[in-house]
């Protein structure tokens, strides 16, 4: 299969699922290439972390990883993947 650069964006609402999160992306360790987090950036009270990972991978690794984590309460996802 062919291998799809990309990103994914995620916003974790909820600071309690950071583990959670966590979990996910090391299990997919073999797909992330880059990885930076904002932790629990002060917006209207609420502590909002924001990761955004550089990914590398088939479309089904990236799916795999992007429906997981879309799965999890309190958490936004959004990716983007090169066309070739």
């Amino acid at each position: 299969m062919n291998q799809r650069l990309g990103f994914i964006g995620i916003v974790i609402e909820d600071p309690a699922k950071a583990p959670e999160i966590n979990n996910i992306l090391s299990r997919h360790g073999q797909i992330i290439a880059g990885r930076m987090g904002i932790p629990r950036i002060h917006h209207n009270e609420a502590g909002i972390s924001v990761i955004t990972l550089i990914v590398q991978g088939t479309t089904d690794e990236l799916g795999a990883l992007t429906g997981q984590l879309g799965k999890v309460g309190g958490v936004q996802v959004r990716s983007a993947l090169s066309s070739k």
